[in-house]
C-alpha cells in the first residue's frame, strides 16, 4: 500500500465517462463555473469522490500482470452537496476522509481485499471507538454508484433511534477498468480488464463516537483515543500549609510523569487560580477517561483516588511503582466496558418482524429492524414510499384525531395531539443485508406482503 494525492478538480469529460457513476452523484456535485468575473469554458468539478480522478493514471501505469496488484491509499477532502441542514461531523458538505483504490487482475483477489478492508474499519470503530457495528452487504439501490458491490459497517445512535453508515468496501468490478481501458497483459500474452475496490473511512467517525458515548455534561471519550487519558488534579484548602501544597503539587507531577512515562496520556492540571469543583468539571466536558484527585489525606495516606469519566466509580490507588499499572488496567476495564455497554443499547433497539404489520410501530420505537426481504428495487422503493414524510403526516394526523376524540376536555385533547405528533422522521431505508443471518423459515414470504419469496434477514432503519 502506498500513499498518494490526486488534484481537487475533475473535468467534466472525466467525471461523466461512467455514466452510471455520475449519475449517482450528480444532485451532489460542486461546480467551479466562474474565474473571478469570467465565465469558464467548461465547468469543473469539485472532487465527489476520486474513482475518475485517478483512473486515468491507473491507465497509464499499468500495462503488465507484473504492474498488479496496484494499491494506493490518500487523506483529502470531497465536496458532496447533498442537503440543506448539515449535521457537523456526520453528515457535511465538505468532509474529509481516508479513500483506498485497489487494481487487481483477478475477482477473488478483489473480493478477498473488500472483506480484509471491511474488517480493518470494524476494528477502528469496535477496538478503537468501542462502538459496536454490524457488518453486511448494501442493497442493490444503496450500493455505490457505478460499482458492482458494497460491503459496509453500520451503527446505531441510540440517543436519536437512527442508524448510521459507519465506514464503506467496494468491489467496483470492472465497469471502471472497461470505461477507462485499465488493461494489462497476463501470464498467456492475453489483453484482460482489472478488477477494481475502493473503500473509505470518514471524520464521521468523531461524531458517532460522541454521539454513542458522550452525556449531559460533555464528551465521554474511549480511552484508546482520548488525547489525554489521565488529568491528575489537587484538591487543597486555604488552610493547607505552603509546604502540604508544594508537596501535593510535586507529587502530582510525579504521577503524570510516571504515567507518561508507561506509554499513558497523562496531564498534571497545575492551576491554582481554578477550584478543584471547576477542574473536575472541565476534564469531565473534554471526556477524559480517568482523573485523579489528590489531597493533604490522600498524600499522607501514600494514595489517590482514581475516577472514571463514564461511570463516576472511585477507585483507590496506591502511589508508588504499581500505580502505573493498575491505572492501565482501569483503563482497559472501561474500554471493555464501553463497548459492552454500547452494543447491549444498541440489541436492545434492534427488532426482528416477519410482517408489515410490525415494521412500522418497530421504527416508530427508535428501533432499527431486521426483517426477511425480496431484495427486489421495487420493493424497496415501496417501503420507503410508505414510511416517507406524506404517509407519516397522514398517520400522525389520523391518530392525533383519533386521540382527540377520545379526549375528555380541550387539555387533553391538546396534550393527546402533542403525544401523537411525536416520533423519528424520514422514511426507512435498508442498512444492509448482514452477513450473519438468522435461521430463514422454509417458504418464508417478504415482510412488506408484496407475496415474494424472502431472500435474506435485512437490516432496515431511518438513517442520517
Amino acid at each position: 500500500m502506498q500513499n498518494a494525492y490526486f488534484p481537487l478538480f475533475v473535468s467534466k469529460g472525466a467525471l461523466e465517462a461512467e455514466k452510471e457513476h455520475v449519475e449517482g452523484f450528480a444532485a451532489e456535485v460542486a461546480w467551479v463555473t466562474k474565474s473571478g468575473q469570467s465565465d469558464l469554458i467548461e465547468p469543473i468539478a469539485i472532487r465527489p469522490t476520486s474513482e475518475t480522478i485517478m483512473y486515468p493514471a491507473y491507465a497509464k501505469w499499468i500495462r503488465s500482470h507484473r504492474d498488479l496488484p496496484l494499491k494506493l491509499n490518500q487523506w483529502t477532502n470531497v465536496v458532496r452537496w447533498e442537503f440543506k441542514h448539515p449535521t457537523p461531523f456526520l453528515r457535511t458538505r465538505e468532509f474529509l476522509w481516508q479513500e483506498g483504490h485497489s487494481a487487481f487482475a483477478t475477482r477473488p483477489e478483489a473480493d478477498e481485499e473488500v472483506l480484509q478492508i471491511l474488517d480493518l474499519y470494524a476494528r477502528v470503530y469496535e477496538e478503537l471507538l468501542a462502538v459496536p457495528v454490524i457488518k453486511g452487504r448494501k442493497s442493490e439501490k444503496e450500493k455505490f454508484a457505478g460499482g458492482l458491490y458494497t460491503t459496509t459497517v453500520e451503527a446505531f445512535i441510540s440517543a436519536n433511534g437512527r442508524a448510521i453508515q459507519g465506514a464503506t468496501s467496494h468491489c467496483l468490478g470492472q465497469n471502471f477498468s472497461k470505461m477507462f481501458h485499465i488493461e494489462f497483459v497476463d501470464e498467456e500474452s492475453k489483453k484482460q480488464l482489472v478488477w477494481q475496490n475502493s473503500w473509505g473511512l470518514t471524520t464521521r467517525t468523531i461524531g458517532v463516537c460522541v454521539m454513542v458515548h458522550g452525556d449531559d455534561k460533555g464528551l465521554v471519550l474511549p480511552p484508546r483515543v482520548a488525547p489525554i487519558q489521565v488529568a491528575v488534579i489537587h484538591i487543597i484548602s486555604a488552610k493547607d500549609s505552603d509546604e502540604t501544597k508544594s508537596s501535593i503539587f510535586n507529587t502530582m507531577v510525579e504521577i503524570s510523569s510516571q504515567l507518561t512515562s508507561a506509554g499513558i496520556r497523562a496531564k498534571a492540571d497545575t492551576r491554582d487560580n481554578y477550584s478543584a469543583g471547576w477542574k473536575f468539571a472541565h476534564w469531565e466536558q473534554k471526556g477524559v477517561p480517568i482523573r485523579i484527585e489528590i489531597g493533604p489525606k490522600d498524600l499522607a495516606a501514600g494514595q489517590c483516588v482514581a475516577v472514571a469519566r463514564r461511570s463516576g466509580a472511585k477507585t483507590v490507588l496506591k502511589l508508588g511503582p504499581t500505580l502505573s499499572a493498575d491505572v492501565s488496567r482501569l483503563l482497559s476495564s472501561i474500554q471493555a466496558e464501553m463497548l459492552s455497554n454500547a452494543r447491549a443499547d444498541r440489541d436492545s433497539r434492534l427488532s426482528v418482524v416477519t410482517e408489515w404489520a410490525q415494521f412500522v410501530p418497530s421504527l416508530d420505537l427508535g428501533h432499527m429492524v431486521l426483517a426477511p426481504w425480496c431484495e427486489r428495487v421495487e420493493c424497496e422503493e415501496n417501503i420507503k414510499k410508505l414510511t416517507g414524510p406524506a404517509a407519516a403526516a397522514e398517520a400522525k394526523a389520523a391518530a392525533a384525531a383519533a386521540a382527540a376524540a377520545s379526549a375528555d376536555d380541550k387539555a387533553d385533547s391538546d396534550a393527546a395531539a402533542a403525544e401523537a405528533s411525536k416520533g423519528l422522521t424520514g422514511a426507512a431505508k435498508t442498512l444492509c443485508i448482514p452477513f450473519e443471518q438468522p435461521e430463514m423459515v422454509p417458504g418464508q414470504l417478504c415482510f412488506s406482503g408484496c407475496g415474494c419469496a424472502a431472500r435474506a434477514f435485512t437490516l432496515w432503519g431511518r438513517s442520517y
